[in-house]
């Protein structure tokens, strides 16, 4: 099973992207964007390069001009196939010539500018060197919100990555665990990810028993046992948008006390999905989830932000944590995944992705949050 092609994003849909960015640029009082390879990009453009590389790929956005990527003369036939390329200039550039050079001619000699966080260092440093009188500022830092409130495409290709991954989960709690090393399951678990129609397998943590306590234990060679708590967090991209899920299993029966945390890390979840709503900070989602833990005695143990955006990457803005003012838009899509961590002991972790409606939260994630056991 893997479901219906997603609609095509269309030349016109990354048009009205770029064009959004660079409004927003100036709007921060920037004199433009410089987008390279990576994520941004391809939610602007379409265009993701061959491979990445020494060579300088950058795509330049300012208000009240066209677009430009600037792209090696080598790369540039793989551009104009890029969905996104109608709505652009492309500038290539051969070997042996000045890239930043050429750049330094699209930009203000004087401007502020946001840039991708994942640019190298080696070619911000080339412009400054062209244009010391610029000065940069991470994307994230500048519009952290760029990417956060997703259209209706978005949420449908959001939707179908969370129904897969939950059809991930009902088919791994039927597996045999028990006598397994962590590895395994998470092999099944990222097979079973790429059959329900992911092209990319981000994580499968799989952490058993004490292992639970660390909430980004990789899956190594434990042993599962019976009597274990066994956490599973798990997702990637379909169709270039991500899914990312945590249900916590018990092999065999749990104990009174691993019921009670479950149950209790079950209501905190309830809890910070029940505070979405448009108007609402995004702190406000991490204080409903946490108090819940806090005034059960294992505020100490819950030792991470509630959640974090998810789109084109399955961590991005906006982030779910105390001190993060910026409401909740409808359209917005993060986790809510509040977790009891007892070191040397075990770890229960529940998440669903939400996404913001016009009177309240949707979850993508709908398998069961009661305790499951497994074999």
């Amino acid at each position: 099973m893997t479901g219906t092609a997603p609609v095509p994003f269309t030349a016109d849909d990354y048009k009205a992207r770029m064009d959004r960015a660079a409004r927003q640029a100036a709007d921060a009082g920037l004199a433009g964007l410089l987008v390279a390879p990576g994520p941004d990009l391809v939610w602007l453009t379409g265009y993701a390069p061959p491979a990445v590389t020494e060579r300088l790929t950058l795509l330049v956005l300012a208000a009240g001009r066209e677009p430009v990527l600037v792209v090696p003369t080598l790369e540039a036939p793989d551009a104009e196939k890029a969905t996104g390329a109608p709505a652009l200039v492309l500038c290539d550039w051969t070997d042996g010539k000045d890239p930043y050079a050429l750049t330094a001619a699209l930009l203000d000699a004087q401007g502020r500018f946001g840039v991708s966080d994942n640019a190298w260092a080696l070619h911000l440093l080339g412009l400054q060197k062209t244009l010391p009188g610029t000065s940069y500022v991470s994307l994230t830092e500048a519009l952290p919100m760029l990417r956060a409130v997703k259209d209706a495409a978005e949420l449908e290709r959001l939707a179908a990555a969370g129904a897969a991954a939950d059809a991930a989960f009902e088919e791994i709690r039927n597996v045999r665990f028990s006598g397994r090393r962590e590895s395994e399951v998470a092999a099944d678990l990222a097979a079973l990810l790429r059959r329900f129609g992911h092209s990319e397998v981000d994580f499968t943590i799989v952490a058993s028993g004490p292992n639970g306590a660390n909430p980004h234990h990789e899956a190594g060679d434990r042993r599962i046992e019976r009597g274990d708590m066994v956490v599973l967090d798990f997702g990637g991209l379909r169709d270039g948008y991500g899914s990312d899920t945590s249900r916590t299993v018990h092999v065999g029966e749990p104990t009174e006390e691993e019921r009670r945390v479950h149950d209790l890390v079950r209501e905190a979840q309830e809890a910070g999905f029940r505070a979405v709503r448009p108007g609402a900070a995004c702190q406000d989602v991490d204080r409903a989830a946490r108090a819940v833990i806090a005034d059960a005695g294992y505020g100490e143990y819950f030792i991470h932000r509630t959640g974090h955006g998810i789109g084109v990457t399955t961590h991005e803005p906006p982030y779910m944590i105390e001190g993060e003012e910026q409401p909740l838009v409808p359209g917005m899509c993060f986790s809510v995944e509040p977790g009891v961590y007892l070191p040397g002991r075990f770890g229960v972790r529940i998440e669903d992705i939400v996404t913001v409606t016009e009177d309240g939260g949707r979850r993508l994630n709908d398998t069961e949050r009661g305790m499951v056991t497994v074999d």
